[in-house]
């Protein structure tokens, strides 16, 4: 501890530590540990007994805090809780409160113990409104965590504040933010209801690394992936990476996309593929509910309890040991195959959301320059590309490009779209170039506002962030939108 200053530690409030400081009747006074002491010092002052006052005020909030760490465990009695919890591991604050609490709290440690009380403090984000503003009665704006809770759920709650606690950066609380992860959870819900309908559940059996379906091969190596980077957020207490990792992987690639591309497999008659599958998929859920387990526990325990006659296990999800998948194997062929399908089917889907194609209907995909991979992949994969992409068939052996086709390349392979005859070019071209020309209005206005030094000097930091952000994403979304239009004249 350096520099340390002098403390006013009195204070004129109700409660607290009564300062241990008494008077006598010409004012001298006698500091002791208790009135006794007192008593017995202010009688070898004076010479005889006489009358005590202790002072009325009490001392700081903080002094008291600052014993927190060992007078919760019994100090200064040698208590067991004493002897096995202090010093503690980690401590969780806010940073205006460092020198006021953290730093008193050392200094009783060090005093008292001669021990530092915490290895790790840990400094989390203020909670603020979604406009950055501190939250506060008179100004109307504060969310009541008991609230939020009755209405989204105490995981909802648990999930969005640690997704959004990124370190540095206070969290700018919105109900809408709260509801978008009250989806996830739900989402979550929805596909351990949609596996155990299917009969997909927990097997003794099961051996991830056995898996000859590439779609299992594929998502037993997500799952080892995303096990990897939720263990180190946690680890290095980057616990918004933790969360986003297990969110990106349970939204997108299994709800998205392996709960889809399994749908063929668990319909066919293919019975070797169709327990793989169900062994697979229960096996997943099994990891997502462990892995989320730390952040959303009422919902993971829930589905765990459920779930677990049906898989033959005994132990509750909170006694259960943290997966351990570091040394599975990776299936990289898997892996780079199925990426590019996500990635093909997903440029599709954008082509046809920017160009307006009513989703009902069907185009053809016409493809250029396939090698001999490109075209087994285009093979093994119709079936899903059909359905999930909206395409009625696919041509490989294109050379000329149809008549009002878009193109996507990808892999140094070019697919066409031939979609002129679904849309209306004129109409389009006309709600294009209108989009382009209020986007384009909202940048003039944002950029002259940033320019400006009296705004960015006088306004808030958190309102300058937000003109700023809103600044790249308007840029964002008049480059996809040029991109569209250009497609659209070239057709």
């Amino acid at each position: 501890m350096r520099n340390i200053q002098p403390w006013c530690i009195s204070r004129q409030i109700w409660w607290g530590h009564q300062i241990p400081a008494w008077y006598g009747p010409d004012g001298e006074v006698f500091v002791a540990e208790n009135s006794k002491i007192a008593a017995e010092v202010a009688k070898r002052h004076y010479g005889k007994e006489v009358a005590l006052k202790q002072d009325e005020d009490v001392l700081d909030t903080w002094f008291s805090s600052a014993l927190w760490p060992f007078s919760t465990l019994g100090w200064p009695e040698e208590t067991p809780e004493l002897n096995r919890y202090y010093p503690t591991n980690v401590l969780v604050t806010g940073f205006d409160i460092i020198f006021f609490w953290v730093a008193r709290m050392m200094m009783m440690g060090l005093h008292y113990t001669n021990s530092v009380p915490f290895s790790t403090v840990y400094i989390h984000a203020l909670v603020r409104d979604e406009k950055g503003q501190k939250m506060s009665k008179s100004k109307g704006n504060v969310l009541d965590p008991l609230e939020i809770i009755d209405e989204y759920g105490a995981d909802t709650l648990r999930f969005t504040l640690t997704a959004m606690a990124a370190q540095g950066r206070d969290i700018q609380l919105s109900t809408g933010r709260i509801e978008g992860y009250r989806n996830f959870i739900t989402k979550l819900w929805n596909a351990a209801r949609y596996a155990e309908i299917n009969s997909c559940q927990h097997e003794d059996w099961f051996d991830p690394s056995s898996c000859s379906q590439m779609v299992n091969q594929w998502i037993v190596g997500a799952v080892a992936e995303t096990e990897q980077k939720v263990s180190i957020g946690l680890e290095e207490y980057r616990f918004n990476d933790a969360a986003n990792a297990i969110y990106q992987f349970t939204w997108h690639s299994f709800c998205d996309w392996y709960l889809e591309f399994t749908k063929p497999v668990l319909s066919s008659d293919d019975e070797h593929a169709i327990k793989e599958t169900r062994a697979t998929m229960g096996w997943v859920i099994e990891k997502i509910l462990l892995l989320l387990h730390p952040i959303a526990p009422f919902v993971t325990e829930e589905l765990w309890q459920e779930t677990a006659p049906l898989g033959g296990r005994v132990t509750s999800l909170i006694k259960a040991p943290w997966p351990q998948l570091n040394a599975l194997e990776l299936h990289k062929s898997a892996n780079s195959e199925m990426s590019w399908l996500i990635e093909l089917i997903s440029g599709i889907r954008a082509v046809r959301a920017e160009m307006n194609i009513p989703p009902g209907s069907k185009t053809g995909l016409n493809v250029r320059d396939a090698d001999p991979i490109t075209a087994k992949r285009l093979e093994d994969h119709r079936r899903l590309i059909e359905r999930l992409a909206r395409i009625e068939n696919i041509d490989v052996d294109g050379v000329i490009s149809p008549e009002g086709s878009v193109q996507i390349v990808l892999e140094n392979v070019t697919y066409f779209l031939p979609v002129g005859s679904l849309i209306d070019k004129t109409k389009e071209i006309r709600r294009l170039n209108k989009k382009i020309s209020e986007i384009e209005s909202e940048i003039i206005g944002l950029e002259k506002k940033l320019s400006n030094t009296n705004f960015t000097s006088k306004a808030p930091f958190e309102v300058v962030e937000e003109n700023q952000e809103r600044l790249i994403n308007y840029k964002a979304s008049l480059d996809k939108l040029s991109e569209a239009l250009q497609r659209i004249e070239s057709l």
